[in-house]
């Protein structure tokens, strides 16, 4: 969906000139570039968060030749979807964070030997029976 797309969608929900909500996009989205340049992060609270990073400078391997190559350090951008978005795309992980934390006090707590499923076998070969020379009776 481009930027003129979501305007025009959300102008028809709203009932709103179009070039008012690109006017209001554009705003925002100018307002959002300018918190980022000054280091701060934009915490869109039910969707996520646009945070800026620092990375050091590393040396690194070109796959090709092996050769190291110096990689000087920048700042990157780093969006972390909120809890809202992953359930509504449905990449949440399953369960939340508080339960993990309760089980795991529940496993130091009480400990139970787990018992070694039996290690299956490889199902045998059938091989083709040599089939002897027939034995001559009355000899």
């Amino acid at each position: 969906m481009t930027k003129n797309e979501l305007a025009r969608e959300l102008a028809e929900e709203m009932e709103v000139p179009r070039r008012q909500v690109v006017d209001l996009i554009e705003a925002m989205l100018e307002k959002i570039t300018d918190v980022l340049k000054s280091g701060d992060k934009v915490q869109l609270t039910p969707f996520g968060q646009f945070k800026v990073r620092d990375r050091a400078a590393r040396i690194a391997r070109n796959p090709k030749t092996g050769e190291p190559i110096k990689v000087p350090a920048k700042r990157v951008l780093k969006f972390i979807a909120g809890r809202t978005l992953k359930e509504a795309v449905g990449t949440a992980k399953r369960g939340s964070g508080a339960a993990k934390k309760s089980s795991a006090k529940k496993s130091t707590a009480k400990k139970s030997t787990a018992k070694k499923a039996p290690a299956r076998k490889a199902p045998a070969r059938k091989t083709a029976a040599k089939k002897s020379p027939a034995r001559k009776k009355g000899r």
